[in-house]
This record gives structure tokens, sequence and C-alpha cells, in this order.
């Protein structure tokens, strides 16, 4: 079986950015959904809307994104809206709060091993291709956060975030916190959520994780740690699960002494579990081959 491809860039640049785009040989077709994190208030170490707008229009995107399942300045659509200004991400480009009004979009998950459901922003039905550009970092919940945490939690509305986070317990966000399951079962779930939405876009998909600001936590914490490593650079593949398996791979092989705050973080909520369920799902492969853009 082929190896999924893999491109890697050290220096992280805008114009690097659309190189490493380029490098996997598919244009994105019709209207593009840029998946991308709009950032908690004071959280500081998000992709700035100013660093994307380049690759944003680029392949002619609209950035995409939805509401929280939990306290803070994104859990309502007001107060998200709110947040998107100050952030200025409508500034640079179009903007699109997939679930600002309901009803959501439900994705079926005949193969789930979690769910058999998935809860989106209805506004997704909108577009024919996705670009998940996703900030590589550590994860509170899910140990780490890439393009698989971008696809699942991360294009699940308010509902389907905490149908995910309960592991299909409820979709009640009121109660979210009291359903919270085994950390397997979780992170199984968003393997589930993830599949969904990659088999719904059937290929028309591209991933590019950016390791930059690599803090322990996410961004969609408030009050994250400061980043813990030095930038690592910029990959980019047609296979989730494989960019995903290669950022932790950079991570495990660096010679950052920083790396120990981070695998400490990973491997404490076991979570390269996420890779493993949505490879057996049959969302990508772990095996792949890593390209140096730099030496071609």
């Amino acid at each position: 079986m082929e190896k999924s491809k893999v491109y890697f860039i050290k220096e992280i640049t805008p114009e690097n950015i659309i190189k490493a785009y380029e490098a996997l040989g598919k244009k994105l077709e019709g209207k593009v959904a840029v998946k991308m994190h709009s950032g908690e208030q004071g959280n500081q170490n998000y992709l700035r809307p100013e660093f994307v707008q380049d690759v944003v229009k680029h392949v002619n995107g609209t950035v995409v994104e939805c509401n929280t399942a939990y306290e803070g300045a994104r859990n309502s659509t007001e107060k998200h809206r709110k947040l998107i200004e100050e952030h200025e991400w409508n500034k640079y480009f179009p903007f699109d709060l997939l679930d600002a009004e309901g009803p959501d979009m439900e994705l079926d998950i005949p193969n789930g091993r979690i769910l058999k459901k998935n809860y989106v922003g209805k506004n997704l039905a909108n577009y024919d291709s996705l670009f998940v550009l996703s900030h590589f970092k550590g994860h509170a919940m899910g140990g780490y956060g890439g393009a698989l945490k971008q696809l699942s939690i991360g294009c699940a509305s308010s509902a389907g975030k905490t149908l995910i986070h309960t592991a299909g317990k409820t979709n009640d966000q009121k109660v979210l916190f009291d359903n919270l399951p085994e950390q397997d079962h979780f992170l199984e779930a968003m393997a589930d959520a993830a599949s969904s939405v990659v088999d719904y876009f059937k290929g028309n998909a591209v991933y590019i994780n950016v390791m930059k600001n690599i803090s322990v936590d996410c961004d969609c914490n408030g009050h994250a740690s400061a980043p813990c490593m030095k930038d690592i650079g910029i990959l980019a593949s047609l296979d989730p699960v494989a960019v995903d398996q290669a950022c932790l791979d950079l991570v495990y092989n660096s010679e950052d002494p920083g790396k120990d705050e981070l695998i400490e973080r990973i491997e404490s909520l076991h979570g390269v579990h996420t890779i493993e369920a949505a490879a057996e799902l049959n969302v990508g492969s772990r095996e792949y081959e890593l390209i140096d853009l730099d030496e071609m």
C-alpha cells in the first residue's frame, strides 16, 4: 500500500503556506471553506488572520468556525461574532460562523465506534471543498490539537461538540461536564466525528498543520501557557491522519528540551489514540513519506 505523502517546510511564512498547499497538487474547487480556530479571548498563540490572509485569498476561501460548548467569549453567536471583529478576522476575508443559526446539519456515522451521528454547523452544506488549516499544539482534553481535532470538535456545532465530549451521552451543553466519559471513548468519538466530515467532502479536502507557538494548551484557552518548544515548520497532506502523525513524530524526534512538557500532556491524555482510532476507521494512514520541500 502506498504511503501517504506529507510535505514539510521548516521556515514558517505566509508564502511557504502557499508553497505547501501547491505541493499537494490538488486545486480546491467551488466554494472553499477554510476551517480555522478563531482564538479564545486572551489567547496569545492562535494563528492570526493577517498571517493566513495570503493563502485564504489564494484558494478564494471563506474562513469558517463554530460556537463552543463551554463558558467563554465564543459560546454564543452574539459573543463569538463580537470576538471575530475584535480579532479582525472579517477585516481580511469573508468569515462564516457555521452554526450561527440552527438547525444543525446531521451527518451519519454508520461505522462509528462511539457515535452514530455528528452535528455540524448547517452552513457547511454551502461549501464544495474544505481546507483545514490547523495550529498544532497541545490540548487540555485531547492531548494535542491538529487536523483531526479541527475536523471533529472544530466543525461540530455547540450541540455536536457536547455530543463528542460526552462520547454520545448527551448534546445538552448545560450538563456537559456532568457527563464526561472514559478518556479513550472521548478520543474515539473525536475520530468518529472527524470521519463523518471527511466522508462528507469525498476527498475534496486538504490539510495543513502549522507547528508554530507550540504550547501545551489549545487556542480555546484564554490563559494558555507560553510556547514550550521552538517553532518546527509547516506540514501539508491530503491525509489528516498522516499529517497529525508526522507532527507527533517531529515532536518526539526533536532535540528541543521543551518537548518533554508537550509529550507529558499528550501521553497523560493518551492523545495518540485519536490517530489510532481514525486510522482504524480508514480516515487515513499512520504510514507516511515525509517530503522536505526545502530539499526540492
